[in-house]
């Protein structure tokens, strides 16, 4: 007598199941995926705006805004002429060359002297500003090959700089920087603005031993 083997009922039933669930799973994995890829090219855009913005915050204010002939490359306060509350001009007061809510004492912030200096977006030799690190659309990237890790894009990035800056109608002597990284089609994928104010810099004490 020969025996035949085949798969019982159960065993049939298991595997539709088994499959079904499969099948069923699937796309739900597929959709986990492209989530986890999507965040992660946001998540790219969001760092080269913050990194950009950085490189824009650490330029200076103002190409102007340095003395010749000074011992340091400080930058100082510039004395805008439309402003209301001006500099110390009088070289005989104590307070020459400040402006309310300066410290009066030394190495603290100073105004340059605003008959001879004057405000200028214009470029000046070795003086890295705002006004240099504004720019069109353009790759951030410096190798082109986007596919390394198989699903990154190329960004755009650009950066707008608006002076003065404006505050519900009412104008600062303050600059606002954004950082717009948008896809290749377009699409803005992050958007980062700050601001810069026209304060100057602290002067550093060095010890000499």
């Amino acid at each position: 007598m020969v025996r035949r083997s085949a798969f019982t009922l159960i065993e049939l039933l298991f595997a539709i199941v088994i499959i079904a669930i499969s099948v069923t799973a699937l796309p739900m994995m597929n959709q986990s995926i492209e989530k986890g890829v999507s965040a992660n090219i946001v998540q790219e855009a969001i760092f080269a705006a913050a990194t950009e913005l950085n490189e824009a915050t650490a330029a200076h204010w103002d190409e102007n805004s340095f003395e010749e002939n000074e011992t340091n490359t400080l930058a100082k306060m510039i004395d805008i002429p439309d402003n209301t509350i001006r500099c110390d001009n009088n070289s005989s007061h104590s307070t020459y060359r400040q402006m309310p809510g300066h410290i009066n004492q030394t190495f603290h912030r100073r105004c340059l002297d605003s008959n001879t200096t004057t405000y200028s977006d214009t470029d000046v030799d070795d003086v890295i500003s705002l006004w240099d690190m504004r720019h069109s659309s353009q790759n951030i990237f410096i190798d082109s090959n986007t596919s390394a890790e198989g699903y990154k894009q190329e960004y755009n990035s650009t950066i707008d700089v608006i002076d003065p800056a404006d505050f519900n109608g009412s104008s600062y002597n303050i600059k606002k920087i954004t950082v717009t990284i948008t896809t290749q089609d377009g699409t803005v994928i992050t958007r980062l603005s700050t601001f810069s104010m026209n304060i100057g810099e602290v002067d550093f004490l060095k010890k000499e031993y």
